[in-house]
């Protein structure tokens, strides 16, 4: 990018704040809406030791601190004793939303909606859903439990706990910069005009971490964006990406023929990415071009007005520098 840029970091850095970063007190709202859940959960396990669910753990962006402001769902983990739960993957989520139901009296039946694999419970007040995966759970440390994968009722180890601390330790590692860049990119594939575009938010926070883990300056949002889409666009994903916070890299399988391969750092046999085939990496490779090329045309583009222009390719129409 050209020295005399008028769009910088301090321009992009502004308009995260101001359009893209989910605002304090809303999220304090939210939050304030899963502890509700969560508390009435805890009262119906105190009163009835014997009932069917064990926790309910708070995940995903808001409790990662990496939440857009257009966030309108929230996803927390209910753990399930494992030998309660139904056997068919498809009686697991009715049977959770009683459950769940039944844990809170002062809301309505219909607030819980089973879906393909997990239980959507919506606020009325605030028109908030909030998204209830069931964790089969059989006392493991750490939290650790079964996730069932969705399509293929596939049963995958993961632990709440420990996915929080691994984006937890980088944000301490790497500063407030790495947790700002997850949200512009999660931003730009929220604003990319293709409605079969995959790109799913777990695999942006990995592929962050693997890079400012590599050394990667973030400090710079322009080049540090310019050089996470070079990094797609050169083969990045085509390469096995590992984290060994919880495992030895001898404890990963050999090469299993993904067209992508980021692995759990919780779970050494958990491909995260082995939904996506080639269809959907070059799909992510082809946009990640398209807003490459964008950022080096804003890098030379005069005046301001087309520098802006290039930018809305990747931050969107709302864009203003």
């Amino acid at each position: 990018m050209r020295s005399m840029s008028e769009i910088g970091h301090r321009e992009v850095k502004a308009f995260a704040f101001d359009r893209v970063n989910l605002p304090k007190e809303i999220a304090d709202k939210h939050r304030a809406q899963v502890r509700g859940l969560r508390e009435r959960l805890a009262r119906k396990i105190a009163d009835d030791p014997s009932f069917d669910l064990v926790k309910m753990l708070h995940a995903g962006s808001v409790a990662k601190g990496t939440a857009l402001r257009t966030v309108h769902d929230l996803d927390v983990a209910v753990y399930v004793k494992a030998g309660s739960a139904p056997i068919s993957d498809r009686e697991l989520p009715p049977w959770l939303a009683d459950k769940l139901a039944e844990a809170n009296p002062n809301m309505g039946r219909d607030q819980f909606v089973p879906q393909e694999h997990c239980v959507t419970v919506s606020f009325r007040g605030s028109g908030l859903d909030v998204d209830v995966v069931p964790v089969l759970y059989e006392g493991a440390a750490n939290d650790c439990g079964y996730l069932v994968r969705k399509r293929t009722g596939m049963r995958v180890l993961t632990s709440i706990p420990l996915h929080l601390k691994f984006i937890r330790d980088r944000k301490e590692r790497h500063g407030q910069d790495f947790a700002q860049l997850i949200r512009l990119v999660k931003w730009w594939r929220e604003k990319a005009n293709d409605a079969d575009f995959r790109f799913k938010s777990f695999l942006i926070e990995l592929l962050w971490a693997h890079l400012a883990d590599g050394g990667l300056a973030l400090g710079d949002y322009p080049e540090a964006l310019g050089e996470f889409f070079t990094f797609l666009v050169t083969g990045g994903l085509r390469r096995r990406i590992v984290f060994t916070d919880h495992y030895s890299a001898s404890d990963l399988p050999g090469p299993t023929g993904g067209a992508i391969e980021i692995f759990d750092p919780v779970n050494p046999k958990n491909n995260v990415a082995v939904n996506y085939g080639v269809a959907e990496r070059d799909r992510i490779e082809k946009a990640a071009h398209v807003a490459l090329d964008a950022l080096d045309d804003a890098g030379t583009a005069a005046p301001k007005g087309e520098e802006i222009e290039c930018w809305r390719e990747v931050l969107g129409s709302a864009f203003r520098g």
